[in-house]
């Protein structure tokens, strides 16, 4: 039976990488949400090998997340946990960075509002909170690749879709968090960086 396979996440992982790895040079551990297949816990716990990394996914997901790390050889890969991001508390506190690619369009509003929520609640002072993806400005679509996945996204769940970044902006401000970071990614896609303000 083959595994979980994400073409997508190939092509994105080095590219990734080359972004995120100057911001978690002090981190000891980071959270990844929606992990997915795990092929990018896979490649970036072996590139950063100085990081604990913990990769996590929703219940409905979660068992071939597992599948996919099952035998990987990292002593820095920790095993995938549950995480709903919706849940009250989550499993880990005082984290000094999180990751997240691709999960923003496939996440309901109050999902989405979750996620901040969690995310500024356990980021320790100074925290990172590292999110990939497509995004839209100003109301608008940056491609027409992006409003063609905003449809598939939307035919899945009326609630799913691509995001506006100001809506993001709105969502980190009220749980501490504030956009330090905007780089412009292949495939028009973006990774914002968020910084939790020191208290």
């Amino acid at each position: 039976m083959s595994r979980p396979f994400n073409p997508a996440a190939e092509r994105n992982k080095a590219p990734i990488l080359a972004v995120i790895e100057r911001y978690l040079l002090r981190a000891r551990a980071v959270l990844e949400i929606g992990a997915g297949s795990g092929q990018h816990a896979l490649f970036l716990a072996a590139q950063l090998p100085h990081l604990r990394w913990q990769p996590s996914e929703q219940p409905s997901q979660l068992a071939d997340l597992r599948e996919n790390l099952r035998g990987a050889a990292l002593a820095n890969l920790c095993p995938a946990i549950e995480l709903d991001v919706l849940a009250p508390h989550w499993p880990l506190d005082g984290l000094d960075a999180v990751y997240a690619a691709n999960v923003v369009q496939c996440m309901t509003s109050p999902a989405l509002a979750a996620l901040f929520r969690g995310v500024g609640a356990q980021l320790a002072a100074d925290g990172v909170f590292l999110l990939y993806g497509p995004f839209n400005r100003d109301g608008r679509f940056t491609s027409e690749g992006n409003q063609q996945l905003d449809a598939w996204a939307r035919s899945l769940d009326a609630d799913f879709g691509l995001r506006d970044r100001a809506l993001l902006e709105q969502l980190a401000a009220r749980h501490g968090l504030y956009l330090c970071d905007d780089h412009a990614m292949p495939a028009n896609n973006q990774l914002l960086v968020w910084r939790r303000v020191p208290t």
